[in-house]
């Protein structure tokens, strides 16, 4: 079966061309430039090299960045007051809090103290549950990015069974419900799923978030399946070298899925990119 792969790079420089000359346009208007503000606590390697992405991007597309790096023992009571701060101040159109804090601090509490309107990583629970209620809102930007991949390539969604490998709250969960948005039938699966095969060999549309190497192997695939791989994990060989693999044994699914995402090149780059869309969406709202 010729497998056909699905360039998450490719589109993500599509949507950030569109999004550079829309916000040229409103930039004029408005007299001044989308901003996205970042808070990022202590050193984790992977929220720097994340944090450094966004502001790539930023700047990219047009958009002003207002990161703040602060140590790792900073209080929690002090995040929270830099957010309030930041819900104000009426040059920031979007906030986010680089995820994963450091041990001691909640994440979570953070996030929900971001305003609703400037949440542009889509996770506060207003915007969760406008999701669940199918109203207009601010989408997790990492499901918004698999479902413009999905229809990028236009494969079929209405009345497709699509299987969910993960339940979290950032992908697993709202990627379902975005599915069901499209009439799909959705099945969730997670740890405790017994006879897991039996059920992603159903899949028409197979999406994995579960953060375990090359956890899907070919015999679990529907043949002509879409698979879409969200996983990102760096594994090291008996050689002692390190390579970034997905959740999906590309090798053996490539031979049997009918579209598959590569990793990294895939799911990655339309993270940061819905971030940027959803962040101009924030200003255009802001300015009218």
């Amino acid at each position: 079966m010729s497998t056909l792969l699905l360039d998450g790079k490719a589109l993500a420089q599509k949507i950030q061309g569109q999004l550079t000359e829309e916000v040229r346009i409103l930039s004029q208007k408005a007299g001044r430039a989308p901003g996205l503000a970042v808070i990022w606590v202590g050193d984790n390697p992977a929220s720097k090299a994340y944090v450094g992405n966004k502001e790539k991007a930023c700047t990219k597309v047009g958009i002003v960045s207002f990161s703040e790096h602060l140590e790792a023992d900073t209080p929690q009571e002090k995040l929270e007051q830099l957010i309030v701060q930041m819900n104000d101040d009426e040059a920031i159109d979007g906030i986010l809090v680089q995820l994963p804090v450091p041990e001691g601090l909640n994440g979570s509490a953070l996030t929900q103290r971001i305003h609703p309107d400037k949440d542009v990583d889509g996770l506060h629970a207003v915007n969760l549950g406008k999701l669940v209620r199918g109203e207009a809102g601010l989408r997790s930007c990492t499901p918004s990015g698999v479902m413009a991949i999905l229809q990028e390539a236009q494969i079929p969604l209405a009345g497709k069974h699509a299987v969910v490998v993960g339940r979290s709250v950032l992908v697993g969960k709202p990627i379902g419900l975005m599915l069901l948005e499209k009439n799909c039938t959705v099945t969730y699966t997670h740890s405790q799923t017994p006879d897991l095969a039996k059920l992603t060999q159903e899949a028409d549309i197979l999406i994995v978030a579960v953060g375990r190497p090359e956890m899907i192997t070919g015999h679990m695939v529907k043949p002509g399946a879409a698979v879409i791989d969200v996983g990102i994990n760096r594994i090291t060989d008996y050689e002692g070298n390190t390579r970034l693999v997905g959740d999906v044994d590309f090798k053996s699914v490539l031979s049997v899925a009918g579209w598959l995402t590569p990793v990294p090149g895939g799911v990655g780059p339309m993270t940061v990119t819905m971030l940027i869309s959803n962040t101009v969406e924030s200003f255009k709202q802001s300015i009218k």
